[in-house]
């Protein structure tokens, strides 16, 4: 059975601040905690007036300590960001405070603007390209026989399970090649979702830390009790989206009625091709449409992504996901 987990970009809405964000961070994990679903990932980004995850490993630690059992990961780490030294060290420190509930989910995107990306390294000296042997070398620094004179302490035989992501084919080439988990980005870039599951999956190699392939996909609910409920809720994503994508990156609006119907062609398609893999409407309607998505993909687990407004609304959202998957 296709399990369900939560990705949380600790959405800022317009009218509030980070602080408030945090507060329903927890809130929000607390109730998919006591719904059963399996993860609670954080997302890095930098640079983006409505996202407030950038720290993104300190931010796991404070909803991991506010939770019991649901795992708590990054979704993912941006790792050219980084040296995987330090990375190795954050989440093995992770891992011995909350010992068996740490994912690492590793991404090779910058998760911010060129300008953003260069304040954070000084220099682009980091080449993407590398990705693969920074994510080996961060795996040897957590391995039980590191093969590097320098070491990760805490790190060395940390039990954290790493992922790869991805919106691409190199991701899910990476993945299979090293046996790894591969979550695929299909919330928002899903035109290559099943090439790269195929690629996956045919060309998996198990290794020490997984037997067989196993396939996690983005995917986003609006739900409320009526389907106009449930677009309305949704047009906060799509104001968002259109603002991102014509270099106006903002807080999360509040939903506005009738904003598809303000669209030109142009912003429209945009919403109906990175918005695909999407539910909106009432139980029922997503009922049917996670249906759909679950037989046509085989996916082993959803990362469903909610980025609604009003917080209460966003719970229930969660909420109406988990019961409408506990039925089928």
């Amino acid at each position: 059975m296709t399990v369900l987990s939560v990705l949380d970009l600790a959405p800022i809405a317009e009218g509030s601040d980070a602080a408030q964000s945090f507060r329903n961070s927890v809130s929000l994990a607390q109730h998919a905690e006591s719904l059963g679903f399996r993860r609670f990932w954080l997302a890095e980004h930098h640079g983006m007036p409505g996202i407030a995850s950038a720290a993104t490993a300190v931010l796991i630690g404070h909803v991991a300590g506010a939770t019991r059992s649901i795992r708590v990961g990054a979704g993912g780490i941006m790792l050219p960001n980084h040296s995987p030294l330090v990375i190795a060290e954050q989440f093995a420190t992770l891992e011995a405070l909350y010992p068996g509930r740490i994912d690492l989910g590793l991404g090779r995107a910058p998760g911010s603007d060129p300008q953003t990306a260069r304040a954070l390294r000084r220099d682009l000296a980091s080449d993407p390209d590398q990705f693969p042997q920074d994510v080996v070398e961060l795996m040897d620094f957590l391995s039980d026989e590191p093969r590097q004179a320098v070491r990760a302490v805490p790190g060395r035989g940390a039990k954290v399970p790493v992922w790869i992501l991805g919106s691409s084919l190199f991701g899910a080439q990476l993945a299979a090649m090293l046996g790894l988990p591969f979550a695929f980005a299909s919330h928002f870039a899903p035109a290559l979702m099943m090439q790269a599951v195929h690629l996956y999956r045919s060309g998996f190699k198990p290794s020490a830390q997984l037997a067989k392939p196993h396939v996690m996909l983005g995917f986003n609910v609006f739900a409320a009790p009526t389907d106009e409920e449930a677009a309305l809720l949704a047009t906060s994503a799509q104001q968002a989206f259109v603002n991102l994508r014509t270099g106006r990156p903002s807080k999360l609006p509040p939903p506005r009625a009738g904003f598809l119907d303000t669209l030109p062609p142009g912003p429209r398609a945009m919403l109906d091709e990175v918005l695909s893999c999407t539910a909106i409407g009432s139980p029922q309607t997503v009922r049917q449409r996670l249906q759909e998505f679950i037989e046509r993909t085989q996916a082993d687990e959803l990362m469903i992504a909610a980025q609604i407004h009003d917080h209460a609304a966003r719970l229930r959202s969660y909420e109406i996901a988990a019961q409408v998957m506990a039925a089928q």
